[in-house]
């Protein structure tokens, strides 16, 4: 009787061993696999184990980067036409979008539409014509900035001996935006209205326009640094300590003839194959 107790007891004692370990193993099912790595991880060399978190590292670092590159970057699709009032933009405009000429007036708003670039790969960007006002430009001018793929900079060649001043002050406002000196589109100087015999060449305004503005850049920085003791958040245009040259520049910069109304007046074609050809390399 004694000894059928004991095995009873004996018994009892293993079914609750068993049922704890059962019970442990539902809490933990991956105990097991977790003791099974751990050891097989201590059975490795610390050089190899190293070099498997270096690369899992650069795999996760990757994969966080380019997430971000591929959702935060933007299409640039636009062209923007800019300048000052009466420059030969929005003949310009419609001359690049339908060839034909037309009489046109200042622009108080924008004017937008397709563009098909000549060239082998189709392809198409908006342009869009910007008021030249001085009044108006900085408001369409923020508005689309940062889409613009490229910016067309229409000049009055036959009057530009008057209006440099203007013009380099409207560069320089342009060239300094911190969002164009990120972005970096490329800068095509429209010299128009080459037809008219005074009109100045587009070497001559280039060089006119460098040392325009690098006077600008002196009197420019110099009055930010006095206000606060700093530059302020503008870009600064150039580089330190050399006189300006579009060259120094990050974006792609060219200077370039055309005439929106050519030389046979209103029933001619224009003049605008090297402007065309410009738009058609970007």
């Amino acid at each position: 009787m004694e000894m059928e107790t004991d095995n009873t007891g004996n018994m009892g004692e293993k079914a609750d061993v068993d049922m704890a370990e059962n019970m442990e193993m539902a809490e933990n099912p991956f105990e097991p696999y977790i003791e099974s790595l751990r050891q097989q991880l201590e059975d490795q060399d610390p050089v190899f184990l190293i070099g498997v978190i270096v690369s899992l590292a650069v795999v996760v670092i990757t994969f966080v980067f380019l997430k971000y590159f591929l959702t935060s970057k933007t299409v640039r699709s636009a062209v923007l036409l800019v300048g000052l009032c009466d420059s030969g933009k929005t003949l310009l405009f419609s001359r690049l979008l339908s060839g034909k000429f037309k009489r046109t007036q200042t622009s108080i708003t924008d004017s937008s539409a397709p563009y098909k670039a000549k060239n082998d790969r189709g392809s198409t960007w908006t342009l869009i014509d910007l008021p030249g006002h001085d009044s108006l430009r900085p408001q369409y001018l923020e508005k689309f900035k940062s889409a613009a793929r490229a910016i067309v900079f229409v000049v009055d060649s036959a009057i530009f001996q008057k209006e440099v001043r203007d013009v380099a002050e409207f560069l320089y406002v342009l060239l300094t935006d911190t969002v164009i000196s990120r972005n970096s589109p490329s800068l095509l100087v429209a010299c128009n209205k080459q037809d008219i015999t005074m009109a100045k060449s587009a070497k001559l305004i280039q060089q006119q326009l460098e040392k325009e503005m690098n006077t600008l850049r002196v009197t420019r920085s110099a009055a930010l640094s006095s206000q606060d003791g700093s530059v302020g958040g503008s870009v600064y245009l150039g580089k330190k300590g050399k006189d300006f040259e579009f060259s120094q520049l990050p974006m792609k910069v060219e200077f370039l003839e055309c005439s929106a109304r050519g030389n046979k007046g209103e029933e001619g074609d224009a003049d605008i194959e090297s402007l065309e050809k410009s738009l058609a390399k970007l």
